[in-house]
């Protein structure tokens, strides 16, 4: 995929829910992976013609893990001009040493939140912009049916009342497949997680069964996807905010 297709996808989004508006101070959570490398670079683009002008900040989690480097990551981020905050966490250590969980990833996810949450106040923006795709939307959507007995999944725009900011996903309609050839095409410094538990998630495999569904029936992400993008503007189970 192409920079100008991709900033297709992310302005689209950014405009159906009016993510951006003048004098924002977006940080954006960075993992080291694809998808919030992409979306780094996606916005990064955006901001140079966007008509509302605004600021960014990239910062990633550590969560304490060793063999993560993340100096091709700082790199891009100084060739690009953003500035890039890496916050060192003991979160890695609590989870799967002294909690020992049995289900890592939802405790990991809330740690993080809060960790990101407070370094981005802190570095004084308003908005937090998160880098889930397409596939990762109807994943959540599924995942929730299956195993939390609910009909839920990530809201383009989620207003954080009680800290005073906003989070925005500008890739909601990137399939996922276009943001893998996006960094291969570019060539983005993906760091692999060192995470024990990559790979190995109840998400991974709702992939796995996704896959299987979109052989057995025609058009399933656009019809998938297209219910739930009805339920933004219908205000479904998520209400539409605009900040």
């Amino acid at each position: 995929m192409k920079l100008q297709k991709l900033l297709s996808y992310a302005r689209r989004a950014v405009d159906d829910y009016n993510m951006i508006e003048d004098e924002d101070r977006i940080a954006v959570g960075i993992s080291g992976g694809k998808d919030s490398l992409t979306l780094l670079q996606a916005l990064k683009s955006l901001q140079r013609f966007y008509p509302k002008k605004f600021e960014l900040e990239a910062i990633t989690i550590s969560l304490g893990f060793e063999n993560f480097n993340l100096d091709t990551v700082k790199k891009m981020c100084d060739e690009i001009g953003v500035r890039y905050t890496v916050q060192h966490t003991y979160i890695g250590q609590i989870v799967f040493q002294e909690r020992k969980e049995t289900n890592p990833c939802s405790l990991c996810s809330k740690m993080r939140k809060a960790a990101l949450y407070k370094a981005a106040k802190e570095l004084n923006c308003n908005k937090i912009a998160l880098g889930h795709n397409k596939d990762d939307v109807i994943q959540t959507l599924l995942l929730s049916m299956f195993y939390e007995g609910r009909i839920h999944t990530f809201s383009p725009v989620t207003c954080l009342e009680d800290i005073h900011l906003y989070s925005i996903r500008p890739l909601i309609y990137v399939p996922e497949k276009e943001v893998i050839s996006f960094a291969r095409r570019y060539e983005l410094p993906v760091v692999k997680s060192p995470c024990p538990a990559d790979g190995k998630t109840k998400r991974e495999e709702m992939k796995i069964f996704i896959k299987q569904l979109r052989k057995q029936f025609d058009h399933f992400d656009s019809r998938v996807f297209g219910a739930i993008q009805r339920s933004f503007i219908d205000g479904w189970h998520l209400e539409k905010k605009t900040p």
